[in-house]
């Protein structure tokens, strides 16, 4: 099967083929760096970090650009509050976002450019514009003529006439129809502005993605993403200024993720549902947030609450403890390490449902079709003197780190991961590892005393505070529910 995307521009699934065999061109929008990220753009980036990683793994030799927006409206409105130059706080958060990033374990793209590095790519683009007809300047502004452009909303796949009766031309604009939009901005008096044929000012905010991306990719590439509110206008305006532009096709597949939802209600920080990656991490591992965010297909919305969280996390230490129980199972054993059947069969199946517009989702459930083999292998009666079992069990374990790899999951050290863990759940719980061995210790005695009633109370005293406990042929261990 080949690999098929969902294409915005389209709308229907089409089998993935780049301009130039074996290699691929990747624009991502990036954030506006004026604030700490949130669930949203957790999402997006890793959905397209995904993409990336499942390119690569296919063979292709990837470009991935992703840019910063570090000059804007929002920049210069927050600076201004905290008393700051707006250069500083771009600075500041470029690194927040940099650091959440990191710990949600995303790859680095192949760069990563930021708006104010290319003024004269985006003055240039302007001037172009200008000469084509298909942009004018008035009072210092620059705009795009939407109605110059007969291809205008065929993203976003909107009427100009209903679009038209709905634009608004705001107080100060001197624009010549409603829905032309910015392309340069004269300065206002304090603001960070740059020397251009128009006078002082800055870039509209399209503008910027048009400029970055073809410097690194050409003016033609194979995949520009982003989430579905970007759609219209950026998007939208993207491809009328990179095509009045260059005259050429903008991007081939324009690929959006969908939104995130809290509680089931749109995120807001008027309704107080609004979480940064920060303030997450304090409650959920950051791979927990990552395979929260997998288990669902990237197009559709999904609903961030802490019910989902939690199974997240249920289905996260399911795989980490099959890993550290295969790799004490199969310890000290030789076997044959050429692979084997289940394993070809789970990878098959990987990618089949990876295949079919990076179905994240599915992928994951075949994942877990590959747990349950090896727990059912290693529950085997005389499991370690079956060198076929053994085998299997070896290869199935390196196929899920290896998969997993591909969605950036399961890469801690297993029974590390599984330490901090339960480390962190006992914290929540309010109950310590020395207390829960005082009651084991109990439990014991009052099993050696053959007072079976009290042991099970305190086997069910545990588990109503969220300890189970495993009885072995070493001893009684434990875990968090």
């Amino acid at each position: 099967m080949s690999l098929r995307v969902y294409n915005t521009l389209s709308g229907k699934k089409e089998v993935f083929e780049p301009l130039v065999p074996g290699k691929v061109g990747m624009y991502v929008c990036g954030v506006t760096v004026y604030d700490y990220c949130h669930i949203g753009h957790a999402r997006a980036n890793i959905v397209f970090d995904i993409i990336y990683r499942y390119l690569q793994f296919l063979g292709y030799e990837v470009n991935y650009v992703r840019n910063y927006t570090d000059v804007d409206d929002k920049i210069i409105q927050r600076a201004h509050e905290r008393g700051i130059d707006s250069h500083a706080l771009a600075e500041e958060f470029i690194q927040a976002f940099d650091e959440d990033m990191a710990s949600l374990g995303l790859a680095l793209p192949t760069c990563q450019p930021k708006a104010t590095e290319h003024i004269d790519q985006i003055i240039a683009i302007v001037k172009r514009l200008i000469e084509r007809g298909l942009a004018y300047e008035s009072a210092g502004d620059v705009y795009f003529a939407v109605e110059k452009f007969p291809a205008y909303l065929k993203l976003s796949k909107r009427s100009m006439d209903d679009m038209r009766s709905g634009a608004r031309i705001a107080p100060g604009e001197q624009k010549r129809h409603p829905m032309d939009f910015a392309l340069w901005k004269t300065a206002k008096p304090g603001e960070p502005c740059w020397d251009s044929p128009w006078g002082p000012g800055r870039p509209g905010w399209h503008i910027e993605c048009s400029a970055m991306s073809m410097k690194f990719l050409g003016e033609s590439f194979d995949i520009h993403g982003g989430g579905k509110d970007l759609v219209f206008p950026h998007h939208e305006n993207e491809i009328a200024q990179s095509e009045g532009y260059s005259g050429k096709p903008y991007v081939k597949y324009w690929i959006h993720n969908g939104f995130v939802n809290v509680n089931q209600e749109k995120m807001s920080k008027s309704l107080g549902n609004f979480f940064t990656i920060r303030d997450i991490h304090k409650s959920y591992d950051p791979e927990v947030v990552r395979f929260f965010i997998l288990t669902a297909h990237y197009r559709s919305p999904i609903d961030f609450c802490d019910q989902n969280l939690q199974e997240a996390r249920t289905g996260l230490t399911r795989f980490y403890e099959t890993l550290q129980g295969s790799a004490e199972a199969i310890e000290g054993l030789d076997t044959d390490t050429s692979g084997s059947e289940e394993g070809a069969a789970l990878e098959a199946r990987f990618r089949q449902a990876m295949d079919d517009d990076f179905n994240t989702a599915q992928a994951i459930g075949h994942l877990f079709d590959g747990v349950r083999a090896i727990n059912r292998h290693c529950t085997t009666k005389k499991f370690r003197k079956k060198p076929e079992l053994v085998a299997a069990v070896r290869d199935l374990r390196q196929t899920l780190l290896r998969l997993g790899g591909v969605l950036g999951l399961f890469q801690s050290d297993p029974r590390t991961w599984l330490e901090q863990q339960k480390h962190a759940a006992l914290a929540r719980l309010d109950i310590t590892p020395e207390q829960i061995e005082q009651r084991i210790a109990e439990r014991n005695q009052a099993r050696r005393d053959k007072d079976f009633a009290r042991s099970d109370a305190i086997r069910e005293e545990l588990e109503a505070n969220g300890i189970v406990l495993l009885d072995t042929a070493q001893g009684t261990d434990w875990k968090i529910k």
